[in-house]
Order: C-alpha cells, then structure tokens, then sequence
C-alpha cells in the first residue's frame, strides 16, 4: 500500500512540472526576435511560433497571468511592381524608425504583427515588403488581409508603380530579368506582374508613381508621408506637369491652367520658371486667375471633409499646363500655400520642370 502511494506521488511531481514548463515556454519566444531588417532573422522567428492552435488575438494581447494588455503595432505593407522602388520606400522608413521586414511571405503577416504587439511596446510601426509572384501569394495576402482586418488591425498598403518604359529602362540598365518573363521579355514579365496586381493597386491606401522620380524625390514623398510624431488628418501632393509630357498616373485630382495665357510667349519670361515672381505675378494677374485659385481653394475644402469621413489619407492634385514650366508651376505654389493655411500637410512636386 505504502508502495503505490509512494508511486502516485512521484508521477504527480513529474507531471505537475512538464505542465508548467510547456505553458511558459511560448512566452519567451518573441523576446528573441530582433528589428534586423531584411534579415531571413526577422521572418524565421514571426513564423516560428505561430500560435495557430491557441487563438490567441492580437486584440487581446494576453500571454502569462499578469501580462499587461498588448499594444497593436501600426502596419504599413509595401507592395508595387518590381523596379518601381519598393526597396527604396523601405528603407526611408526604416530610417524614420519603422521595423522593416523584407520579402516576408503574405501568410505570416499576422504572426508579425501579433509579435510585434507582444514586444511591450518595443515594435511599435511595422512595415513589411510583401513581393507577389505568383498567384498563390497573392491569395495567401488577401488571406493574411481579411485576417488583420477581422483582428481590428490598422493598416494601411502603399503602391509604387511605374511606366512600363520606366520598368523597361531600369532592367536593362541593371542587366536583370524581370522576375515574372520567364523565357519571354522584360514586358512580357511587366505585363503578367501588372495584371497579377491590378486587385492590390485598387486596394491601396497610397499610390506612387516613380516613373519620373529619382531616389530622393521618392525618399521625399515617404517622408513627407511618413514623417513626424503626430500624423495630419489629410496629406496632399500638389503636382505640376506638362500635358504634353502624359498625365501623372497617381493623380486623384487633376486641373488645366492653359485656359490662361502662357508666359512663354513673353521673351522676358521665357527663361524663367513659375518659381519665378515676375513670372508668378504675371499669371496671378491674369483675368479668372484669383478667381480660379479662390474658388478651387473652396472646392478643395469640401473634397477634403469628403476625403476625411471615407477615411482617405492622401491626395494628389496635379495641375497642368502646355510643358509644365510656367503656368502649373506658378498655380501649384500657390493652391499649395493655401492647402497649408487650412492646416493640410503639403508637398510640392514640379514633375516636369526642367525638362525644357
């Protein structure tokens, strides 16, 4: 009798301790990874542990009695068509202090974002770079999409796009293959990566066309975006171009200001730019010119309160003219300064300034 006894206890203190060490062996998981961007570092660990048997929520963030409830990091995922600076935005936000995670697979997504709010704070803003090539990808993003949607995660899909003779150039002036050609052409590969994403750039919070942007002007555009403390309720780019240079392919807003005459046939001004003053005052003077700039001033305000209750964050206006020197430049200085007065966060881009 005394044998068993001594038998029952013995396989209860042997129990009782594998319990309790297999409880406490998922927590301590997430506090080995490291913010290394672009590392395989980053991705091995998030989908480590993905916790699928638990159903644990990132909404709740409970781990071990006693845990304070987890913050949800912020979520910007980087997608777009290859060779339209995908690499470049990341970068730019690691250096404003985002966790960047590169090439990680859609699926674990999710996982990321669960250890991120599991950090105590330590991973606050998380961008992942998400490369779709191939339809299965693709599916497991919409997947991954639904599944942060369903757990109440804020997040928010920049697009960088770009021509296909922008593509064409910058591929052959690295000699590499598009990812997607297969035994085809570089267009061949632009084509199917184009269509593969047509769903994603409908979806997308934030649209960027590279096609005539150096690396800093889109360094410029990703901090005028990302940049600071506080976000702006509306972010606005007020774009110059020249109609005869093709209408920019990111604009959500777009206004022609040859309907006033064009200083270029005036051989003082001819040189200069709308940057210019005497330049500037000769198109402000113009009969409609105040009256124009007022009344799209107001057009804006209400597009704006518009864009704000659908949730919108950005917006591009592009103001055009015959080649983008004079006229555009002189207005989008001006619609910009009065964008600003109204407590919008502006950028100004002259596209085709220059060009000439």
């Amino acid at each position: 009798m005394t044998e068993h006894e001594a038998q029952a206890t013995a396989g209860r203190e042997q129990t009782g301790p594998t319990t309790g060490r297999e409880q406490a062996g998922p927590t301590t998981g997430p506090e080995r990874a490291h913010g290394t961007t672009g590392e395989d570092t980053g991705p091995q660990t998030a989908g480590s542990e993905p916790r699928q048997d638990d159903g644990a929520q990132v909404s709740t963030g409970k781990e071990a009695a006693g845990a304070h409830e987890a913050a949800i990091p912020e979520l910007v995922i980087i997608s777009g068509m290859s060779g339209a600076g995908r690499s470049t935005a990341a970068k730019c936000l690691e250096d404003l202090g985002w966790f960047v995670v590169d090439n990680l697979p859609p699926a674990l997504i999710p996982t990321m974002v669960e250890l991120g709010a599991r950090s105590q704070g330590n991973v606050a803003r998380i961008a992942v770079v998400v490369d779709v090539r191939g339809r299965r990808f693709f599916d497991n993003l919409r997947e991954s999409l639904a599944d942060l949607d369903a757990r109440g995660v804020t997040r928010r899909i920049v697009f960088l796009e770009s021509s296909d003779d922008a593509l064409v150039r910058r591929f052959e002036s690295v000699r590499r293959p598009h990812p997607l050609q297969g035994d085809g052409r570089i267009v061949d590969g632009i084509a199917a990566e184009r269509e593969l994403l047509r769903e994603l750039r409908g979806d997308a919070d934030l649209v960027i066309d590279t096609s005539s942007l150096n690396v800093h002007e889109l360094r410029a555009k990703m901090d005028a975006q990302f940049a600071g403390d506080e976000e702006p309720e509306l972010r606005a780019t007020v774009m110059s171009f020249g109609f005869k240079y093709g209408l920019p392919v990111d604009a959500d807003l777009v206004v022609d200001m040859r309907f006033l005459p064009n200083p270029h046939w005036v051989p003082e001004l001819r040189p200069f730019t709308g940057l210019n003053e005497e330049v500037s005052s000769y198109v402000l003077n113009q009969p409609g010119a105040k009256e124009f700039l007022d009344r799209y001033a107001e057009l804006l305000q209400l597009i704006a309160a518009g864009y704000r209750r659908e949730g919108k964050r950005y917006v591009t206006v592009a103001v055009g003219c015959t080649g983008g020197k004079h006229r555009s430049v002189a207005m989008s200085e001006k619609l910009a300064a009065r964008l600003a007065a109204e407590g919008v966060e502006t950028v100004v881009v002259h596209r085709d300034m220059g060009r000439e």
